[in-house]
């Protein structure tokens, strides 16, 4: 399992077309496809019933995308925490 893998799943997710869902990723729609199977084969699980328009995730798929958010969520933190031990500043600033 890769964090792409999982950026993968939440676009389709969000999307709900394959090819919008690549689009989005900046990748081809056999790619994404690819590697969303390739997700399923090896959790062993169907996270989206493709039978549908527009695809919608199974129940089991429904839990896998929103720890997927988690994790993805905990993964720009990690490189906000690595961003502060080196000093860098990020964030918004507003003037007015």
């Amino acid at each position: 399992m890769t964090l792409q893998q999982l950026i993968y799943v939440i676009s389709l997710d969000d999307e709900k077309s394959f090819v919008k869902a690549a689009e989005a990723c900046f990748v081809t729609q056999p790619t994404l496809s690819q590697q969303i199977q390739k997700l399923e084969e090896e959790l062993d699980v169907i996270i989206f019933d493709r039978s549908k328009q527009p695809i919608e995730a199974t129940t089991i798929g429904r839990e896998i995308i929103d720890q997927a958010r988690k994790v993805l969520k905990e993964s720009d933190n990690i490189k906000s925490i690595v961003g502060e031990m080196r000093g860098e500043i990020s964030g918004r600033v507003r003037l007015g």
